[in-house]
């Protein structure tokens, strides 16, 4: 139970430093180290609904070098944490699981087409530099 416990606090603990990660990244401008290196970046543009022009910086080192939705790897390990202490004689406690799994990479395919959409060129070489969509060196 403690290994099951101590997996959960990990993947939650994951799932907050790859946020704090990217917001770090965009709020220092990129002044501001990953893993203790300066943090690797490229920079897109995009125009509002309102016709101005921004940039974002999209992050592509540390856990978001990992994968382009790396974030949703943890929840789904966490979801599993919660499941695992009721064994494997059922399916039903696995149920939210395989619902969130389901969930999650239909967003990550809908997120695909919003983010080539808002940030144009950008993405695909984006997409070159983060080559894995969700699971790292799998999907």
């Amino acid at each position: 139970m403690l290994a099951i416990f101590l997996f959960g606090v990990l993947n939650i603990y994951i799932n907050y430093d790859a946020d704090r990660q990217r917001q770090t990244v965009r709020e220092t401008q990129g002044n501001c180290t990953i893993w203790g290196k300066p943090p690797k970046t490229l920079v897109a543009q995009y125009q509002t609904e309102d016709n101005q022009e921004r940039t974002n910086l999209l992050l592509y080192s540390g856990w978001w070098g990992l994968a382009r939705h790396f974030h949703y790897v943890p929840e789904l390990l966490l979801t599993l944490a919660w499941a695992l202490p009721a064994g494997f004689e059922s399916v039903f406690p696995y149920c939210y699981l395989i619902f969130l799994t389901i969930l999650l990479f239909d967003r990550a395919a809908r997120d695909e087409k919003r983010c080539s959409t808002k940030y144009g060129k950008a993405w695909p070489e984006y997409k070159k530099l983060v080559p894995s969509k969700i699971i790292p060196g799998l999907y």
